[in-house]
């Protein structure tokens, strides 16, 4: 009888259930332990809702900032000295409705995709469960939500058990008022006065998004500017974005506490300063689900952070097991931890694997406008990691954004001096998660400027200003940025 390879995933996550349906591709049997509903934290509380309330918030500041100049009339009951006010709201109870519809379906789509590839999808928590066999096999214990247990056998074992939102000790959420990014899809009603606490990706897209839907935001950042891991181009753009909408940004202010009084929530920051707001949202980090898990008894090594360490192709210290996603501290991104369970899959199965080369990961925060990027950045640049020339071209001066009435923005792309190809790129605009993907294509593929301001693109388009940037690059054998 034919031996089948027995592959066990924990956790239901993009990098469980792309690891699960490549397993089963390849003719293994395929177990994916989860407790929460596949898709995990990106489909259920993370990605997929935060981006589907984006989407609203997006129509919101597109209707309220450009109408007027694009020569559209609303017609409403808006008194003659009130005209200045906001004529479209938004009622949040609805909005999050859907956010949660749309989550579940997408987690019942994934289901049904994995179960139809061939893969057992257990309910419960698992853990490993002593050294490896002589055999080479691993044991994982699968514990139920009613107590009940079960012990599988696997040839390999994938952990993507994901990560939850870091709290602060004097800063719990509540669910009500003090709340993390996984709670905000409860509220019914539009928070008047919102403290978001924490200026990177998940804070910037939150603080973002409930400024266009209606709320008074405050943005408390511990650092002098927002996104301090982005772009510095880029989180200039934002922050002028945001303050000039009416955002109360609050740069290096270290929140130390948040707690209820009464129907408000008072903030302290490390400076002794006191600020009041009717809800407070919490968006200070992550930590990855490793405890718990009989990770270190079984040879598994953590990061002091407590991320398991992975190489390349997704191997851990132990032989036999494997890890993917938000657990291991690399890029706490759906398509990442995806790429990282497939190559994993492709690894221990035999097939032809490609180790994750992180410089051609694009990534994209869902502000507005977004920010998106690829490859080598400016701080590379900077500190001289890499030799690079850049230009920088700003949106202004194209003609498709001076149709749609957009001001803010600019594409910038990083070349090789001698050899003029493509390292990285930056894009500010909305939809810069779309317009990326050339600048994409060409850092994995190693084009040139030449070959990208050679290629044809549509007028007039923002994409132009791709082609634009990539002529000047060309022309420019010498220089900075443009």
């Amino acid at each position: 009888m034919e031996y089948v390879t027995r592959i066990v995933i924990i956790g239901g996550g993009p990098g469980g259930y792309e690891a699960a349906l490549v397993a089963a591709q390849l003719g293994a049997e395929v177990t994916v332990v989860d407790c929460d509903g596949l898709g995990g934290a990106s489909v259920l509380t993370d990605c997929v809702p935060s981006k589907t309330l984006i989407a609203t918030a997006e129509v919101m500041t597109t209707f309220d900032s450009s109408y007027e100049e694009l020569g559209i009339i609303v017609a409403d009951d808006t008194p003659p000295m009130e005209q200045a006010a906001r004529v479209v709201g938004v009622d949040l109870g609805k909005v999050n409705r859907r956010v949660k519809r749309l989550a579940l379906a997408q987690s019942h789509d994934i289901t049904a995709s994995v179960t139809r590839a061939g893969a057992r999808v257990v309910r419960g928590r698992g853990r490993l469960e002593g050294m490896q066999a002589l055999d080479g096999s691993r044991k994982v214990v699968v514990r139920a939500a009613d107590g009940s247990e079960e012990t599988l056998t696997a040839d390999a074992v994938l952990i993507a058990t994901g990560g939850h939102p870091r709290e602060l000790p004097d800063a719990r959420p509540d669910g009500e008022r003090i709340l993390n990014w996984t709670q905000v899809y409860d509220l019914d009603e539009l928070p008047e006065e919102l403290i978001v606490v924490g200026s990177g990706v998940t804070g910037a897209e939150f603080a973002g998004a409930y400024q266009a839907l209606g709320s008074r935001v405050t943005l408390v950042s511990s650092r002098d500017r927002v996104l301090p891991g982005e772009d510095p181009d880029a989180a200039a753009v934002l922050e002028d974005v945001f303050r000039r909408r009416g955002m109360n940004v609050m740069s290096r202010s270290r929140a130390q506490s948040a707690k209820r009084v009464g129907d408000r929530v008072e903030v302290t920051l490390a400076d002794g300063r006191v600020i009041t707001g009717s809800h407070c949202l919490m968006a200070v980090g992550a930590i990855p689900n490793t405890e718990g898990m009989g990770l270190e008894e079984a040879g598994v090594k953590l990061k002091d952070s407590g991320h398991i360490r992975t190489d390349r192709v997704s191997r851990t210290s132990a032989p036999g097991v494997y890890a993917a996603g938000d657990v291991t501290g690399v890029f706490a991104l759906a398509s990442v931890a995806a790429m990282q369970g497939r190559i994993a899959m492709y690894h221990f199965l035999g097939d032809a694997v490609t180790p994750l080369d992180l410089k051609t990961v694009s990534a994209n925060v869902f502000t507005d406008p977004e920010i998106a990027t690829v490859g080598y950045s400016q701080a590379d640049v900077d500190a001289g990691k890499i030799d690079a020339r850049v230009v920088k071209l700003p949106l202004l001066r194209n003609p498709r954004a001076k149709m749609q009435g957009i001001r803010d923005g600019f594409v910038k792309i990083f070349c090789r001096p001698g050899t003029e190809i493509v390292v990285g790129g930056v894009v500010v605009a909305p939809r810069a998660s779309e317009l990326i993907h050339p600048i994409s294509i060409a850092v994995d593929n190693n084009l040139t400027v030449e070959q990208i301001a050679n290629a044809f693109t549509v007028y007039p388009s923002l994409s132009g200003s791709i082609a634009e940037v990539a002529r000047q690059l060309h022309t420019r054998k010498a220089g900075g940025e443009g």
